[in-house]
């Protein structure tokens, strides 16, 4: 009877199971650098979105205050802006037309 179970038992073989871990795999290759991709596209639209918004800060800063910023750090203190960086870290600066820039 233990014998007769046995032959009966279904299952996957180890080719079988080779088969579906090597298109798991080749799946997995394609689909992370699409990923890695994504992510550094996501942070260069989050860094311009970040520079469009300090710009208009400068401007609100300039009407409220009636001079120009000297820096970001001047709208940061002064509560025109949560932090002078982008999204991804890099910081921002100030140029001397009051435009704001990523430093390269």
């Amino acid at each position: 009877m233990i014998k007769k179970w046995l032959r009966c038992k279904k299952g996957f073989t180890l080719v079988e199971m080779l088969v579906v871990l090597m298109i798991i795999s080749i799946l997995l290759l394609i689909a992370i650098p699409n990923m890695t991709k994504n992510n550094e596209v996501a942070n260069d639209k989050g860094c311009e979105a970040t520079v469009k918004l300090l710009q208009s800060q400068v401007s609100v800063y300039q009407l409220e205050e009636k001079k120009a910023p000297a820096s970001i750090s001047d709208l940061v203190e002064g509560g025109y802006a949560d932090q002078g960086s982008c999204p991804n870290g890099d910081q921002l600066e100030l140029n001397n037309q009051l435009v704001v820039i990523k430093p390269s």
